[in-house]
């Protein structure tokens, strides 16, 4: 019989002990760690790998979706991020607005 994360051993499965060790780590070196290990390996895969890499993965991210989820998907939310960048113009010119009406320069903080 083979040890895998549904055998637990010693009370604790593989990934009940991932987990832990996980959240200890978190707990002891804070977001900026994970930050930090993330951009140090982005740039060794940027490096390694180049430019036509990140594309490959893309466009395989891009078909998978396509196929679980349908074409009409990509018009729904470019619809909804269109609107959403209308919402944030409308909020930023109404807030400029306001604050030449009380006489500052809104350009100028």
């Amino acid at each position: 019989m083979t040890n895998d994360e549904s055998e637990p051993k010693g009370g604790m499965s593989v990934q009940d002990a991932g987990r832990k060790g996980g959240e200890r780590v978190s707990h002891e070196r804070g977001r900026g760690f994970y930050e930090e290990i993330g951009r140090k390996g982005g740039r060794t895969v940027a490096r390694e790998r180049g430019h036509g890499f990140y594309e490959e993965i893309g466009r395989k991210g891009g078909e998978a979706v396509r196929e679980s989820r349908g074409s009409e998907f990509y018009s729904s939310i470019g619809h909804k991020g269109g609107q959403r960048v209308r919402e944030l113009i409308a909020r930023a010119k109404a807030r400029e607005a306001a604050a030449r009406a009380a006489g500052h320069d809104p350009r100028h903080h």
